[in-house]
């Protein structure tokens, strides 16, 4: 596409010579020939100071939002107001304007967003409409499965994959829209069919982040005031929801626990066997009740599938097609089920927060386990708040707990755990185990007929950062491993 077809919908000043694009990068790694370099002001670096390296990679347009030092005369300079809205809009150009091509359902909130937006691709799915998935999981769509560096990628990579979903027959994609990608733009550009709004609590609030919780709130509501789409679904349930949706024009239905909303569940049941800890339900709708089974508790998660079921609905799928998807339902990370020999059972989840720890602890309670131990740690290099919340929560609401390391970067695991320690008033209620494939060997070992053991944090993760750098780490994995080394000894 030439340059000056890209620029069409941006305000920008500067002359250049009119040349094929063929390629958008905020990064210099990945700057060449034929692309457009979009220096991106962040939170610790400056994309203008690295413009000189993607010149000397072979890239010759940059996108500014000051002239670059040490870029040669023949580089072509374009100064914009805003970077980020810049590089969403050239990369929406580039590729076609992908979200019209293909069905975008957009889902925001606090927790939930990540369960309610896979059981909404894996219904779309069972039912013959291709869909697409772009979250915290990654990117799924046709065969292909991606790691992502964020929950909403930058926007560049966003509409990339976008368009190769249109051009691999998705019909519908399901995104992820975090706090951060609305604060920085970057799903600009994308028509939403629908979007949907899960709960809203405290999180994400820091010097990176978002400096208190209005802003947060703020930030979360400009999805349904600054995107236009057809229906909006969200939680009845969450006290927000009003606040959130008070400047939105859209179409609304409501999904509700107990209460009375356009989707609502009753005659709420748990049900756990030798490897699933699972729920059932009806769900109340205008054309009939719908009876659902969960693999998954929680009376979160049941909302989370009141969200999908609104959302699978307004594609027209049936209920049968609906029950038996939600039937099958298993999310990577989400409440996986593991069971030893001996009974035990281990749950993996991404609870890594103080809200969503609780919320996670409280629903494995009502199970009513010999003993709640809950193993788990804090990311380093971010806010130590979120370490006093979990050890908070997990010193009031587990029976025992292992403290390990989560993720602590170029942080000292010790000294992590010491800020979660500090919340523990009685120092038999947990043990320190900074190796998590120790600590997970550990609760292996010490398990009990009955008990339920939380593996909290990593949920879906395949990797830890230990100073700096990504080393290979799967729960799953290493859980499965030890326990067929158990079930062979025993033969």
């Amino acid at each position: 596409m030439l340059l000056s077809q890209l620029l069409k919908k941006i305000e920008y000043c500067g002359s250049f010579t009119d040349t094929e694009v063929e390629h958008i990068t905020n990064s210099s790694f990945e700057a060449r020939e034929h692309s457009v370099f979009v220096c991106i002001r962040g939170f610790a670096t400056d994309g203008h100071v690295f413009a000189p390296k993607a010149y000397d990679a072979g890239c010759r347009i940059f996108v500014c939002e000051r002239q670059p030092e040490g870029l040669p005369s023949d580089a072509t300079v374009i100064l914009v107001p805003d970077s980020r809205r810049a590089l969403a809009l050239l990369s929406c150009a580039l590729y076609g304007e992908p979200s019209r091509s293909i069905s975008v359902i957009g889902i925001t909130g606090t927790k939930g967003k990540t369960t309610t937006a896979l059981m909404i691709k894996q219904m779309l799915d069972h039912a013959g409409i291709p869909a697409g998935y772009i979250g915290s999981n990654g990117i799924q769509y046709a065969s292909k499965r991606m790691d992502s560096k964020n929950t909403t990628p930058e926007s560049h990579i966003l509409q990339y994959h976008l368009r190769q979903m249109a051009n691999e027959g998705v019909r519908a994609a399901v995104i992820e829209v975090s706090s951060q990608a609305l604060k920085l733009g970057r799903t600009l550009g994308i028509e939403f069919d629908i979007t949907a709004f899960t709960n809203l609590s405290p999180d994400h609030i820091g010097p990176a982040e978002h400096p208190n919780f209005d802003d947060y709130k703020i930030t979360k509501k400009k999805l349904f005031d600054e995107y236009p789409s057809r229906l909006v679904i969200a939680n009845a349930d969450d006290p927000s929801v009003k606040k959130m949706l008070s400047d939105c024009a859209a179409e609304k239905r409501f999904f509700s626990v107990g209460g009375r909303s356009d989707f609502t569940a009753t005659n709420i049941d748990l049900c756990r066997t030798s490897d699933m800890l699972g729920t059932s339900f009806i769900c109340n709708k205008k054309d009939g009740a719908l009876p659902c089974s969960l693999s998954v508790p929680g009376e979160f998660n049941i909302h989370n599938a009141l969200c999908a079921i609104a959302v699978a609905k307004a594609f027209g799928l049936s209920d049968e097609q609906i029950s038996a998807s939600l039937s099958k339902m298993k999310i990577d990370g989400r409440f996986e089920v593991l069971t030893m020999p001996n009974g035990a059972c281990f749950v993996i989840d991404y609870a890594h927060n103080g809200l969503s720890l609780k919320s996670v602890l409280q629903a494995l309670r009502k199970y009513e386990p010999n003993r709640l131990v809950c193993l788990f740690g804090s990311v380093g290099c971010r806010t130590q708040v979120r370490r006093a919340q979990m050890g908070e929560v997990a010193s009031k609401y587990a029976d025992f707990s292992i403290l390990t390391s989560d993720n602590p970067d170029t942080e000292s695991p010790d000294q992590i755990i010491d800020d979660i320690a500090r919340q523990y008033y009685d120092p038999d209620s947990y043990i320190r185990i900074p190796d998590r494939r120790e600590a997970i060997r550990y609760a292996a070992e010490n398990s009990e007929p009955g008990d339920i053991i939380l593996l909290a944090g990593k949920g879906h993760e395949k990797y830890e950062i230990i100073n700096g750098k990504n080393k290979y780490f799967c729960e799953r994995e290493i859980l499965e491993d030890y326990i067929n080394e158990l079930t062979y000894s025993a033969k």
